[in-house]
């Protein structure tokens, strides 16, 4: 017996709309992933190429420059977890505590308008991650197929 598609003028309606339901979200829920890991990618990867002036920075605000390639790790290889959807919420919770310990360390300025918004935005990430957390990455991760 074949799996009814959703074009079928067989199938019923709620059949349908139920199917394109599972569609649109499992697509959603990968697309959400890629879109957590966007960020941490390119910063992962924007540590690298300014290394130094990184280092220095963090060292200004009183974060060993040592730290650094931790912190590219951190961001490169969970960015990677994330989007491939392997160990989904342990990732995701240490994301989401990595994302709200560089808010309080580097965008504590509420003074300055930029900072605050970046202070924010780290927010944000960590609630984008604590959803994976409670939800898990989806039908479409390693997580998923390693279950089966």
């Amino acid at each position: 017996m074949s799996t009814p598609s959703l074009a079928d003028p067989e199938v019923p309606v709620s059949t349908n709309r139920t199917a394109a339901s599972l569609v649109v979200r499992n697509v959603s829920e990968l697309a959400g992933r890629l879109f957590l890991s966007a960020l941490f990618l390119a910063s992962g990867l924007g540590k690298i190429t300014a290394y130094a002036g990184t280092a220095a920075y963090m060292s200004s605000l009183g974060v060993p420059g040592a730290m650094l390639p931790l912190a590219i790790v951190t961001e490169l290889a969970g960015a990677a977890a994330i989007i491939v959807g392997w160990n989904t919420r342990i990732v995701a919770f240490l994301r989401a505590g990595y994302s709200l310990l560089t808010a309080i360390l580097f965008h504590n300025n509420f003074s300055d308008q930029i900072e605050m918004v970046m202070f924010l935005k780290n927010v944000s990430i960590a609630g984008g991650l604590l959803l994976l957390v409670a939800n898990g990455a989806g039908p479409l991760s390693l997580d998923r197929r390693a279950a089966r």
